[in-house]
């Protein structure tokens, strides 16, 4: 079977998220007065560390050649942060019900203010989830927020501020909500012990737009 991008591997890998947070591209100077200023130089970005368990060398040569398929930078994967799988309420999906319909219901002025629609009645968001808004615009929920008796909840901010193209009736996912990233060239690292041959593999990587 063909190798398809982007790449989905995550769901196999023998290790963790050690890193998962935005990168600010930003610049910085200060004035003569010593008034320190930041510019922002473009929306955000997610960047992630990924750390595999110490592994035999059998498995660890497979996983080298699992790495390939991302061709170094150049090819495409997608992640989340494999410590927030599912909503922080609901471990496991425990609780959660179904939650296959939901979308965008408002969006503020201000691009980082939400609520959601077409959720299970009581469903709660709690600060530190991630939602995905379409098909890979990942945000991270700063405020708890609880679906009403039509499925609505009420209004919470998320960082990072929503993209131009994020609209009102947009799918919503908080299962593994995920987004677009590419390896960072030169992070791959696969050594092995001398003595025993068992080793980890460890990579960054930043969001691909």
């Amino acid at each position: 079977m063909a190798i398809t991008y982007p790449y989905n591997f995550l769901d196999l890998f023998p290790g963790w998220a050690t890193e998962f947070d935005v990168l600010y591209r930003q610049e910085q100077s200060r004035t003569a007065g010593g008034r320190t200023i930041v510019k922002d130089l473009g929306s955000p970005l997610w960047t992630a560390t990924f750390q595999s368990r110490s592994m035999q060398p059998n498995e660890l040569d497979e996983w080298r050649a699992r790495m390939k398929a991302l061709e170094g930078g150049t090819q495409e994967f997608r992640a989340w942060p494999t410590s927030r799988c599912y909503p922080i309420a609901y471990p496991n999906g425990v609780g959660m019900g179904t939650v296959s319909g939901a979308q965008v219901n408002s969006i503020a002025a201000n691009r980082k203010t939400i609520s959601l629609k077409g959720l299970p009645v009581g469903y709660t968001d709690r600060i530190g989830d991630y939602i995905q808004i379409g098909t890979s615009n990942l945000h991270q929920v700063l405020e708890a927020a609880t679906a009403n008796g039509s499925g609505v909840t009420g209004t919470f901010e998320v960082r990072p501020h929503l993209w131009p193209l994020s609209a009102v009736n947009d799918a919503v996912t908080v299962v593994k909500p995920s987004c677009l990233m590419t390896q960072v060239p030169g992070s791959l690292s696969t050594t092995a012990e001398l003595q025993t041959g068992r080793g980890t593999i460890t990579f960054q990587a930043v969001e691909s737009r």
